[in-house]
């Protein structure tokens, strides 16, 4: 994008900028979208799979046609396909990427659940990357500057949001904290056992690297409060907790699935690792992955 961005910004007070200059700007454009779509989905779905065939054969094509038509010596091919092309490919890619902030938009509208930072940092992502397509799908019958001109907008409107997060007197992020050196009284007990089903239903288990700084902040909690209160209310620690739950999907997936193998079983399950996978199932189900497994085809 800042590629883009620099294209118009030079061609806008260098009309006479060489074609090469213009082509790379324009061509640039192509992977915004792509990015964009598998950021979001690396984030939200955490998978990281197939962005090989979003990103390699939109590049491969976007040179050919640059070699093929070079922007110098066919520029109305250029202005009126190849660029309208690269801006639908843009635009298509912000439709798709819409599935994964939709849910956040929701909550959002709805002002009655908790929004995070990282809620607020994607939709400033996803926004900002819509407002600057738009802008410059408007730019081709304007000036491209349009475009620049948003980006800068959007550029320091999510510095403000970085300045904001960062003073020690605001809530706008994060939420001070309720229960400090207090005693956990019974309504709150009765509203995080209520609640605490967000980690399954969520899906929150699947990350590899959640803390219970993450789960806590999601039930707008402290630690402390979380921790005491699964041990005093569940029995357990976070760990074990948590731990349960990727089982639980370890062995849905042992019993369901036959084209993951084992070991891919546990990382899809939210194992970071294959030892610690082997480790926690033996010590909670009794059996190893592949033990277990066979019980289940007999």
């Amino acid at each position: 994008m800042s590629i883009r961005i620099a294209k118009s910004v030079f061609f806008h007070f260098n009309p006479k900028l060489s074609g090469i200059f213009i082509q790379i700007g324009l061509s640039a454009c192509v992977l915004i979208g792509p990015f964009l779509y598998l950021y979001l989905k690396a984030y939200i779905k955490k998978e990281t799979n197939n962005w090989i065939l979003h990103i390699f054969p939109i590049l491969a094509g976007i040179i050919i046609l640059g070699v093929t038509y070079p922007y110098v010596e066919h520029k109305t091919i250029w202005s009126r396909y190849i660029v309208k092309g690269i801006y639908l490919q843009w635009l298509i890619y912000i439709v798709l990427s819409l599935k994964f902030v939709k849910q956040i938009f929701k909550r959002f509208l709805k002002k009655t659940e908790k929004i995070s930072s990282i809620d607020i940092w994607l939709t400033s992502i996803y926004t900002g990357t819509a407002i600057i397509c738009v802008s410059y799908i408007i730019g081709t019958y304007t000036s491209s500057i349009v475009g620049a001109l948003s980006f800068s907008f959007v550029l320091y409107l999510i510095v403000l949001l970085f300045i904001f997060r960062n003073k020690k007197n605001t809530s706008f992020f994060e939420e001070k904290e309720r229960y400090r050196n207090r005693e956990i009284n019974n309504k709150t007990v009765e509203q995080v056992t209520k609640r605490i089903s967000v980690v399954k239903d969520k899906k929150l288990y699947l990350n590899p690297n959640l803390t219970i700084k993450n789960v806590a902040k999601e039930l707008d909690i402290t630690q402390h409060t979380l921790s005491q209160i699964l041990n005093n209310n569940f029995g357990k620690s976070f760990s074990l907790f948590i731990n349960e739950l990727r089982i639980e999907k370890a062995k849905e997936l042992l019993t369901l699935q036959n084209q993951y193998t084992i070991e891919a079983i546990g990382y899809e399950s939210g194992f970071n690792s294959k030892s610690t996978f082997f480790t926690v199932f033996k010590k909670i189900t009794g059996y190893t992955p592949s033990e277990y497994q066979k019980l289940q085809k007999k």
